[in-house]
């Protein structure tokens, strides 16, 4: 049924395959991910303290966008601003594109005032779009647990600090 080459080449693969399994060594869970603790106790696991920027809106440091078209991180401190509800929204009072200009502020994008069911320019930010802190998330000033090596390539020299999202949002992935 089976010729003595197919026997030995099986006996032999067999062996090579039991031997290492035997001699693999174990991970223990403790030593998975970035905690370093236990995964099935959060007793002993204590987030680092998260330092979120203290300067005042308009003195900070405007940060470039991750990639094109990303969500721009808040540069500022949020306290009192938040939370954003349906009648309020203290973001709007800078970043409204009436005002931006005059206050120094970077107005909203105008993919924030068009409506994407019905195709339309809006004279105020869209629902989908008013609640900032969905996309939007104050920067830490903690220091990364992991490298970033990722490095973005922007179509327009501008790319890094402005939206083009609704000027090139049907063309699909570049």
């Amino acid at each position: 049924m089976f010729s003595k080459k197919t026997l030995i080449a099986a006996a032999t693969l067999t062996a090579i395959l039991a031997t290492g399994c035997a001699m693999s060594s174990s991970v223990s869970e403790e030593s998975l991910g970035l905690r370093n603790t236990d995964l099935y106790s959060e007793n002993t696991t204590v987030a680092d303290q998260t330092s979120y920027s203290t300067v005042a809106a308009g003195e900070s440091k405007v940060y470039e966008r991750a990639f094109e078209n990303a969500p721009p991180m808040i540069s500022h401190d949020v306290e009192g601003m938040l939370p954003i509800t349906m009648d309020y929204n203290s973001c709007l009072g800078c970043h409204d594109a009436a005002v931006a200009s005059s206050v120094g502020a970077t107005a909203v994008p105008k993919s924030h005032m068009f409506d994407m069911r019905s195709q339309s320019v809006m004279a105020t930010v869209s629902h989908a779009r008013y609640n900032c802190t969905l996309c939007h998330a104050p920067q830490s000033n903690n220091e990364p647990l992991v490298e970033n090596t990722f490095k973005p390539e922007f179509r327009t020299k501008d790319g890094m600090k402005r939206s083009n999202l609704l000027d090139n949002l049907n063309e699909g992935v570049q």
